[in-house]
């Protein structure tokens, strides 16, 4: 998919870049295959915001994706590739044989009329899902399971894909696209391929209503702010700070490791990303 330049007709658009959406063929979704999405500002259900910087946006409708892949040696063909607003990827539309219809992400070189199969004993073919011992050391997956039967967690970003490093004692060791090497069940299932859209990450926003558009309102610095709202706010002049980095309630935000030290899959990571 290519990247399409706006016309410098305003000073918004002078930057700005968008999709040529070259590779979609439907712009309406299945609506059997929809929900309704509410938006919540970033509040919880006593209304309190718990997630700052939340509000606004563009209406959406929730496609449901089939990321556990759990219809075995069952044919699928691709009637449709479509674009998802919940997602940086696009999404493919499955007809298989014995009627049912699934969206899965839509990896590079797939195409309409391309035939999808999931199972054991499957091609090793773009779009294709197979448990990760059956997948040999050197190809590109994506969306892959971290416990079997769980659903694909991993590797569902527009232009992501991890690759299979090796296979030892019922584990399954993959570079995933972050640097980091980690062992998985190797009866996790995965999809073989890159997962498409990957000029996604070269468009250029332009403006500020487009982030807008996307649900995403504007962040404030700490320093600009009083020092009765932030840590680093006050001082005379415009001051830095003075103090390291902290969020609105003291708590460390450079450097500072978050991840909780008895996490059961620490022992999983051979290697921590770069």
């Amino acid at each position: 998919m290519g990247i399409r330049k706006l016309k410098s007709v305003t000073p918004g658009s002078r930057f700005a870049s968008r999709s040529d959406f070259s590779e979609i063929t439907k712009s309406s979704p299945e609506k059997s295959l929809t929900r309704a999405l509410r938006k919540k500002g970033g509040r919880n259900n006593t209304g309190r915001i718990t997630m700052r910087r939340r509000g606004g946006g563009h209406k959406r409708r929730y496609r449901i994706i089939d990321f556990k892949r759990n219809k075995f040696d069952i044919l699928g063909i691709v009637a449709t590739i479509e674009y998802d607003p919940n997602r940086s990827a696009n999404i493919s539309l499955i007809h298989y044989v014995d009627g049912e219809k699934r969206y899965i992400l839509s990896p590079i070189g797939l195409k309409v009329g391309d035939e999808v199969i999931s199972g054991d004993k499957v091609p090793l073919k773009v779009a294709n899902c197979l448990s990760l011992k059956n997948i040999p050391p050197g190809l590109f997956v994506h969306n892959i399971e971290l416990q079997p039967k769980k659903g694909g967690q991993m590797v569902r970003s527009a232009g992501a894909a991890a690759q299979v490093m090796a296979h030892d004692g019922g584990l399954t060791t993959l570079k995933l696209p972050s640097g980091e090497i980690r062992m998985v069940s190797d009866l996790c299932l995965a999809t073989v391929g890159q997962v498409g859209n990957k000029t996604h990450e070269q468009i250029v926003s332009g403006k500020a209503g487009r982030t807008r558009w996307l649900g995403r309102r504007p962040k404030v610095r700490g320093v600009a702010m009083n020092p009765v709202d932030h840590p680093h706010g006050g001082g005379e002049g415009k001051s830095s700070g003075g103090r390291h980095p902290s969020t609105p309630w003291g708590k460390p935000t450079k450097g500072y490791k978050t991840r909780k030290k008895n996490k059961k899959s620490n022992d999983m990571i051979v290697k921590r990303r770069r």
